[in-house]
């Protein structure tokens, strides 16, 4: 086992809870404090282009930052993180002091990448020492992670990080993510986490790589009081007791408690951090916590519609907040959004206790018609036809998610009409059932009327549907549909995703509740 430092990053990464107005005697005395407590490197803020006021912890260079740290202690590393989204002038640092930042950290997304190369390889040549840390980095394929850390390896950087940015890497996955690195990153590079505590796996999963046992050096991000944006970070005084007790370190608890006592206590009260609700959801739906804290300003939504708006949030979207998006997203969801509650209700007592026969458009309705007639008159069940009326069997329910399929069936008479609130304009049904409720995950079938009826029956209650009909896209004749006004027209590579999304999806969903297949599918294991 090799050496486990711990950095402090209360001021840097805590900033965003009060925009690191920490006041010029705070940010002075918590600095103090924490070398003190014997941590390693000690960040003390952002270094960014500013009008460095001393009551933030943000600062424009050396010169900014030398009154806070003077005099400086010889076994502590003082640091600055850079961001390559608005990194501060070469030219304005300057080379190096003993006065001044000892470290920078340089956090980049995935189109900073390049930049970020440069710009480190720059600041080594500066003479200061390096973290490079890849934000997202679950976001990552496990190919572009091993190009990334390949590429870094030429540099002499002092430190690789895993980076958690919103908090959701859980435990099996973070292991992963560190046997890739340590597989792949140069031997005398220290491999570093630093996480965000929104689904609560910063502790276990920081304890779970100090136990490792790994053969390079290991750097752990923490706060103090876990201060942090969203749920926090990991708590530096928990962490690092938890190193006192089981690698014989000598961390003094007390001075971090007093941080608490001193200094944190007052802010947390005015703006709270930690543990909640929306910043689990955020989380748990891959988004940038920011977008939890403005949902939740609106006091309006639901924990089921909060979790609804989250999922309808573009891939594209989702890591990179904005404020006018967000708008854009609440006014679109809530303008579509129904109050299904009472619908849902009349439709669970109609559908007790009764199997489901649900009918797509496919061939092979025609083609194993007698098949599907002869379970009919042995089971009765309720019969429920997507996006088409069906003229040789008798059925109860039309169910739609697609304007366009709808408007060919709404003037049809027979059985009750379900369309979904994403339906505008949609006449002549009986119930209307909330869209992002049951809507697939995966953008590209959002709108496939099988997965969100099977979505939307499971919510139901119902046990056990049988489906005729989903035949799945045909890649090469394009004409398996019943009704020539169903039919499609997309490329094979698309058409093949579509079958291997609605597959999976399928099999998701048979987890929990029984589906058989009565006449062939590509969905079909």
């Amino acid at each position: 086992m090799k050496q486990i430092s711990l950095l402090d990053c209360t001021l840097r990464d805590g900033g965003y809870v009060n925009d690191w107005h920490f006041g010029e005697k705070a940010i002075y005395h918590i600095t103090k404090k924490m070398v003190l407590a014997g941590v390693e490197y000690f960040e003390i803020g952002f270094v960014r282009e500013c009008d460095y006021q001393p009551e933030y912890s943000l600062f424009d260079g050396n010169e900014s930052v030398q009154s806070m740290i003077a005099p400086k202690n010889p076994a502590t590393k003082y640091v600055g993180m850079i961001d390559m989204g608005r990194p501060v002038s070469l030219e304005k640092l300057g080379r190096r002091t003993a006065e001044g930042f000892d470290v920078f950290r340089v956090i980049f997304k995935k189109s900073k990448a390049d930049a970020a190369y440069e710009y480190i390889e720059e600041l080594i040549q500066l003479g200061y020492e390096v973290f490079a840390q890849a934000v997202g980095t679950d976001n990552y394929t496990d190919r572009e992670f091993i190009d990334l850390i390949d590429r870094f390896n030429s540099l002499p950087i002092r430190a690789f990080y895993i980076v958690d940015s919103f908090g959701l890497i859980k435990k099996r996955d973070f292991l992963r993510l560190v046997q890739v690195a340590d597989n792949n990153l140069r031997e005398d590079i220290m491999l570093g986490y630093h996480s965000h505590n929104n689904m609560q796996q910063a502790m276990g999963n920081a304890s779970s790589m100090a136990e490792m046992n790994l053969k390079r050096d290991l750097v752990i991000d923490a706060c103090v009081f876990g201060m942090g944006r969203g749920a926090g970070n990991l708590n530096m005084e928990l962490f690092a007791e938890y190193m006192n007790e089981n690698f014989g370190k000598n961390y003094r608890i007390e001075p971090m408690l007093e941080i608490i006592d001193e200094y944190l206590n007052d802010i947390y009260r005015e703006n709270f951090w930690g543990y909640s609700l929306p910043f689990y959801l955020s989380a748990s739906n891959g988004c940038h916590p920011n977008y939890a804290i403005y949902f939740a300003s609106k006091g309006t939504l639901t924990v089921k519609s909060f979790n609804e708006i989250l999922k309808s949030i573009p891939k594209e979207d989702k890591a990179l907040y904005s404020r006018e998006r967000a708008e854009e997203i609440y006014k679109d969801y809530i303008e579509n959004f129904v109050d299904d509650r009472e619908v849902v209700a009349e439709l669970e007592r109609e559908l007790a206790g009764r199997e489901i026969l649900l009918l797509g458009p496919g061939v092979s309705l025609v083609e194993e018609e007698k098949r599907i007639q002869s379970y009919i008159e042995e089971t009765d069940p309720v019969i429920i036809s997507l996006n088409f009326v069906p003229k040789n069997f008798r059925y109860q329910y039309v169910f739609s998610c697609h304007m366009r399929r709808y408007k060919n069936i709404q003037d049809e008479e027979g059985g009750k009409k379900i369309v979904t609130s994403n339906v505008r304009d949609a006449k002549n049904y009986q119930y209307m059932v909330n869209f992002a409720s049951y809507a697939a995950q995966e953008p590209e079938i959002m709108e496939n009327s099988g997965v969100v009826c099977l979505n939307l029956l499971m919510h139901l209650g119902v046990k056990r549907v049988c489906l005729a009909g989903l035949d799945g896209y045909d890649t090469s004749s394009r004409k398996n549909y019943i009704n020539s006004g169903l039919e499609y027209d997309f490329p094979a590579e698309i058409l093949k995703l579509r079958n291997q999304l609605i597959k999976e999806e399928i099999k998701r969903i048979q987890g929990k509740m029984d589906i058989v297949f009565l006449t062939k599918s590509v969905y079909e294991e």
